[in-house]
């Protein structure tokens, strides 16, 4: 499903960390680089990924996989995430994630990476799986001709030192969207994204914007602001549903 979003604009408006946040935001699936174990040379492998409030990647790795192998010895390790279609992938956008890789046991971790990834909870509990994020150092982004840029820790994650008030109401939110305004979910999909009419559902948010999918495709919708309780919250979806039927 090639969908491109709001953050698709003219190189003049190119926003190189917004950009990059959007496309870690909606993967639901990354490219892995970690350094072998045994002969220290690069390995990649495929992975399903999630997000921790302050974007930082979150994943679902086995003990008995190379690559939680090679991250026992060396932590060292970069994640890819893309935006591509077929006919030209490499005028779309990716983005280079590197930093160490580290087990954590933080329960909102389990959660929204289950959040993502509902049918990963029955192997999540298997002694030999544990959940791990990477800790941005550096990004790197392309996103076409002359739009390359190497950026810092501090462009990659979104603060949240002072968003606690809407984490804390994250889920209730979410849950409450999918059960009452399934209709506004397809409003934010179809016409603020251009995405194909479905059923589509909110994974999660934070403070910059929220997570949409359908049948394993996600998409990153971003706040005109970031927010920073539910209050805010409340009102900017009404102002996103109103501009949205009124396209």
């Amino acid at each position: 499903m090639a969908v491109k979003g709001e953050s698709e604009a003219s190189e003049t408006a190119f926003d190189a960390p917004a950009e990059a946040r959007r496309l870690v935001r909606q993967a639901r699936r990354a490219a892995l680089a970690t350094i072998d174990a045994e002969s220290g040379a690069p390995y990649v492998s495929l992975v399903a990924v999630a997000t921790a409030p302050d974007g930082s990647p979150l994943l679902l790795l086995s003990t008995l996989a190379r690559h939680t192998k090679n991250i026992a010895k060396d932590p060292r390790a970069s994640l890819l995430f893309e935006d591509v279609g077929a006919e030209n992938p490499l005028a779309d956008p990716r983005v280079s994630v590197s930093g160490p890789v580290t087990a954590t046991e933080d329960p909102e971790a389990r959660r929204r990476y289950l959040a993502r990834h509902p049918g990963h909870k029955g192997f999540s509990g298997f002694k030999d799986f544990s959940f791990y994020r990477l800790d941005p150092e550096t990004a790197h982004i392309v996103a076409g001709f002359g739009r390359i840029e190497t950026l810092p820790r501090e462009a990659v994650l979104t603060e949240v030192s002072d968003a606690a008030e809407l984490l804390a109401a994250e889920k209730g939110a979410t849950d409450h969207m999918n059960e009452d305004h399934a209709d506004a979910l397809q409003l934010y999909a179809t016409r603020l994204l251009g995405a194909p009419e479905g059923a589509w559902r909110c994974d999660g948010f934070d403070p910059e914007g929220m997570e949409l999918s359908l049948n394993g495709h996600a998409l990153y919708l971003r706040f005109p602001q970031p927010l920073r309780g539910p209050g805010a919250l409340r009102a900017t979806l009404v102002d996103l549903a109103e501009k949205a039927r009124a396209l």
